[in-house]
């Protein structure tokens, strides 16, 4: 329904002096023929439903009780974002630091991430990461850039 709309401009006033309204004579405008709503999805109108709504009925997969989300919580962080975890300055003092210096140690799981993934590059600076979980990726390219 639109909200208060002005009643010039609906259609039942072009109607007006014509017996059905354009509802025509012989079928009849009645309230709600073929049932409200989706009614009669697996009846009458099951056709239009296996035609444009496949799959709405039924259910699929297996059903988990007492599913307790908190263990399948992981935030990810990509490589290429955790420097921006630290501040420049940070990134700069250790720019030419060597694998046996003193490197910057990165806790992501500090700043709610729990896995680290390996999309992008890493400066080419040693940098320890502490995180819970890393992908295979991830732990290849922090070792690489010594780490």
């Amino acid at each position: 329904c639109v909200g208060n709309m002005v009643a010039r401009l609906s259609k039942n006033r072009k109607k007006r002096g014509h017996v059905s309204a354009g509802h025509g004579r012989v079928g009849k405008h009645r309230k709600h023929p073929s049932g409200r709503g989706n009614a009669g999805g697996q009846h009458h109108h099951r056709i239009m439903f296996d035609k444009y709504h496949p799959g709405y009925f039924g259910k699929v997969g297996m059903r988990y009780f007492h599913k307790t989300k908190n263990q399948f919580h992981r935030p990810c962080i990509n490589l290429d974002m955790v420097w921006t975890l630290v501040s420049e300055q940070t990134r700069k003092k250790y720019a030419n630091a060597k694998p046996s210096d003193k490197v910057p140690v990165i806790d992501v799981t500090q700043a709610g991430y729990f896995k680290v993934l390996g999309k992008g590059k890493l400066p080419d600076q040693p940098v320890i990461i502490k995180a819970k979980f890393f992908s295979k990726e991830a732990e290849a390219k922090v070792k690489a850039v010594g780490g």
